[in-house]
This record gives structure tokens, C-alpha cells and sequence, in this order.
């Protein structure tokens, strides 16, 4: 009896502190690699992952940099882990056309943090199976070319306040950073398009909406807080959306005011005295959409086909009932997500096309005859004369796309001889970009514009080769410093 006592005050002791402490080392032990196991089971080259962040430090450099090193070392079809989550990474064309286009109902759902703020998961990027094939048949009514017809009003009315801008830094004689004015000119277009408001953000930087689209961009997760999300999401995500976040909810409060403020206007106008803007299709289809298959979704494909400008008016759809209306939530997520997408991406691209056309004049002065000869031809642009007159136009875009010199494989018979999923800056299938129309109709009629009245020159500021940073899209890393010139 003395002997069982004595074990039992033992056992007791110190002996259970250090079995738990063993016992907690080993599952951590475990937890910290135990994910990592999967792609090498499959085959899958990848970098060496460590414990726990598995190869988040690959990236440190840059995403877009990481992913241009992950393909060269390891292949077109590769992987890696970011924190306990795997990531398959394909770069060859007839797999990608499968996982986009032939088994897309494999895939029809994007991938989700956690993180997500309220406005974002309701928008169509990630609404999910039957209600994401719903809104994608409002949406993709909203952006046909005769919706966006009745747009085009509204960017070149933006446009008019780029161009009084680019004429004071004309007559300056200055080299200036035109990145933030298309920064500037982009934010104008995102308000009066998507959220049915008048800015001047050059003029007016602190205005509301101008002040908060400023703080929704400059905000990042610092990088330790993102270490510990990735590494322990099972606890950290569930934490970060329960926890106070002032700057999140500020953001989320205003645009959501914004919105339902302009709703709540509409609903109280005529219908000839609304707005023909992007808000406004979608308020006029949130009780019904045209019964558009999953077929008919891939945007991308209809825009870079031949007949995707005809001059008729595109086969109508019969309206079907949705099983519940737009709510409120979701026409909000909607304009969040046009705010997101037709930011960045389209002051990006603007800004790349007017370097190329700065530091290859011989391209831009072939560019300036056909731009002096449409205006000629076309006093008044809509969007299928923009589609139909400017062919060179069409190749310089999308030569920028692929962010390299002006070297034009992107002629009509080029791009028939280009083997197919090699060029996907707006992805393929019906997932591709649902705005793929207005952002390259942005794109185009801006240039149009610009061009119209200046020529981009490169000087001693001008950065060659232009330095670049990936952050959630490529874009230069320190502005684009021109010179403009007025015509």
C-alpha cells in the first residue's frame, strides 16, 4: 500500500507536467507539418515547406515575382502551401482550358479566406453554385454592349476632368507621375459608374468617397498578424472576425451608406430621370434575369471573337424570375467589387500602355494617324465604333496586357495562329472577368481621348526598364514619370 502511494503522489508531481508538455510538443510537432504531405502524395513538385508557415517565405519578395521563380524551378504544373493551405499551380494550356472550360463544374467555386469582408462575399466573385449562376445572368445582361453604350457618357465625362489636368502639365513643360493621374481618373469613373456619385478627386482629395477609396487601398495586413492567420486559421480567422476592426468597419459602413442612400433616391425617380449607370442595371434587373446559360458566360471568349461588336443588337433572352430577389447586400457587393477590380486594374493598364507608347515612338505615332483619322470618321464614339475603328489600338492594349515591348503578335491573323489559354489576362470559362467590356472600353476610350490632344514623350525621369512590384495586381513599383506634349 506504501509503494501504490507513493507512485501516486509521483504520477501526481512533476512526472504529468512533463508528459503534458511532451504530449503538447508532439502535437504541435505534428500540426506544424502534418498538412504538408499532400502534394508530394499526388507527385506534385514544390518548394521545401517549413513548419507551420509552409512556403510563405518563397513569396517575401513579391507574389508575381514568387510565381514566375515556382514555374522556372519546378515546372508548369507545380504547387505550394501557404500556412496549412496547398495551392496547384498550372501553366500548361490544355490543362488549364480543362480546370476553366471543359470540367469547370468541377470548379465553379472560388476559394474563400475567411477574411472576407460582408460587401465582398456577397459580390459575384464569391457567391457560390446556384445563387453565383443567378447574379452572373444579371450581370452579364448588365454588361452587354448596348448596356455599356449608354455608359460611355459617363467615362468620357470623367475623361473631360483627366484631359484639364494633363493640359496644365503640358503647358508646365514638367516631368509628372501619370500613374496618379489615372489613379485620380479612375476613382472618378469607379463613383459615377458604381456608385451613382460625382467626385473630383484631383480637385476635391478630401472628399468622402475619395478619402475612403485612398484607406481601402493603402491597408494591408501586417505581416506577423498574417504569419499567425496562415499558420493557425482554424483559430486566427474565426478570431479576426469577431474582434474589433475600426478601419473595416468604417469602410464597410460608408460604402454601404453610399449605396443604400442612392438606391433609396432611385426608387423615388421616374425611370427617365435615373442615371444610366452601372448601378442602376443592376437595379433594374434585380427581380428578374434573362435565362443566359452557364454556356453563354465566358465574356472573354465573346469579346476577343469576331463578332462580338456587331452592329445588331444581341439576341434577346426571355426574363426569368430569380428564387429571391437581389438584396440590397448583394447590388452593394456588386459595386465593392467593380471598386476593387476597376481600380487598380485599369489605372495599371493605363499607366503601362503610356509607357510603352512614351519609350516606342515609332509605335505611337502609328497609333496618333489612326487615332486623328478615327475622329474623322467618328465625331461621336459609342462602343461599336471604339470596337470596329481601331485595330492598332486593340494591339497596343493588348501587348500591354501581357506587360512586355511593343513587338505586336497580336494581329488579327497572329491571334488566329496563337495557340489557345497562352494569353488570359481576363481568365477563360464562366468564371473569366465579368467586366472584361467596360474595362477594356475604359482603357480604349481613355487613350482615345488623351491622344486626341497630347503625345507621351520619355525623358531623363522616365525609368527604363520600368522597375515593377506585385502587390494584388503587377504595377510599377515607383509611378511612371513622363513628359506630356499638347498636339
Amino acid at each position: 500500500m506504501e509503494v501504490l502511494g507513493f507512485l501516486k503522489l509521483e504520477v501526481n508531481g512533476p512526472m504529468v507536467t512533463v508528459a503534458l508538455s511532451v504530449v503538447l510538443l508532439a502535437l504541435l510537432k505534428w500540426y506544424s507539418t502534418s498538412a504538408f504531405s499532400r502534394l508530394e502524395k499526388l507527385g506534385i513538385r514544390h518548394p521545401k515547406p517549413s513548419p507551420f508557415i509552409g512556403n510563405l517565405t518563397f513569396f517575401f519578395q513579391g507574389f508575381w515575382e514568387g510565381q514566375m521563380e515556382l514555374r522556372k524551378l519546378y515546372g508548369p504544373l507545380c504547387g505550394y502551401y501557404l500556412g496549412r493551405r496547398m495551392f496547384i499551380v498550372i501553366s500548361e494550356p490544355d490543362m488549364i482550358e480543362q480546370v476553366l472550360v471543359e470540367n469547370f463544374h468541377n470548379f465553379t467555386n472560388r476559394m474563400v479566406s475567411g477574411l472576407e469582408s460582408k460587401p465582398v462575399m456577397d459580390s459575384i466573385l464569391f457567391l457560390r453554385d446556384r445563387r453565383w449562376e443567378e447574379v452572373r445572368s444579371v450581370l452579364t445582361s448588365a454588361f452587354s454592349p448596348e448596356k455599356l453604350n449608354e455608359m460611355t457618357p459617363l467615362i468620357s465625362q470623367a475623361c473631360d476632368l483627366l484631359l484639364a489636368h494633363l493640359k496644365r502639365c503640358a503647358e508646365s513643360g514638367d516631368a509628372f507621375d501619370i500613374q496618379r493621374c489615372y489613379s485620380c481618373y479612375t476613382t472618378d469613373v469607379v463613383a459615377s459608374v458604381a456608385f451613382g456619385t460625382q467626385v473630383d478627386s484631383r480637385r476635391a482629395p478630401e472628399d468622402p468617397f475619395v478619402t475612403h477609396c485612398r484607406r481601402f487601398f493603402t491597408y494591408s495586413v501586417p505581416r506577423p498578424v498574417l504569419v499567425l492567420i496562415l499558420s493557425f486559421p482554424s483559430i486566427m480567422v474565426p478570431l479576426a472576425r469577431i474582434l474589433p476592426n475600426k478601419n473595416r468597419d468604417e469602410l464597410n459602413g460608408f460604402f454601404n451608406k453610399l449605396i443604400r442612400n442612392v438606391i433609396a433616391l432611385r426608387d423615388q425617380q421616374a425611370s427617365e430621370e435615373r442615371r444610366r449607370d452601372f448601378l442602376q442595371l443592376i437595379l433594374d434587373a434585380r427581380h428578374s434575369a434573362p435565362s443566359v446559360g452557364v454556356d453563354s458566360f465566358d465574356m472573354v471568349r465573346q469579346v476577343f471573337s469576331s463578332t462580338d461588336y456587331a452592329t445588331g443588337p444581341s439576341q434577346p433572352h426571355q426574363p426569368g424570375r430569380l428564387s429571391k430577389p437581389l438584396t440590397v447586400d448583394e447590388v452593394v457587393g456588386q459595386a465593392f467589387i467593380f471598386l476593387i477590380a476597376g481600380y487598380e486594374i485599369v489605372t495599371n493598364t493605363l499607366s503601362f500602355a503610356t509607357y510603352l507608347l512614351a519609350t516606342n515612338p515609332d509605335c505611337q505615332e502609328k497609333l496618333l494617324t489612326e487615332v486623328d483619322g478615327f475622329h474623322e470618321k467618328y465625331p461621336a464614339p459609342d462602343y461599336c465604333s471604339l470596337q470596329e475603328g481601331l485595330p492598332y489600338l486593340d494591339m497596343v492594349i493588348a501587348e500591354t496586357l501581357r506587360i512586355y515591348p511593343p513587338a505586336f503578335r497580336f494581329k488579327a491573323e497572329a491571334r488566329r495562329r496563337q495557340r489557345p489559354f497562352t494569353y488570359l489576362p481576363f481568365g477563360a470559362g464562366p468564371r473569366s472577368c465579368l467586366g472584361v467590356r467596360l474595362g477594356l472600353l475604359e482603357v480604349k476610350l481613355t487613350l482615345l481621348h488623351v491622344l486626341r490632344r497630347f503625345r507621351f514623350e520619355a525623358c531623363a525621369e522616365t525609368q527604363v526598364p520600368l522597375p515593377l512590384e506585385s502587390k494584388s495586381a503587377l504595377g510599377p513599383k515607383s509611378g511612371i514619370y513622363i513628359k506630356i506634349v499638347s498636339r
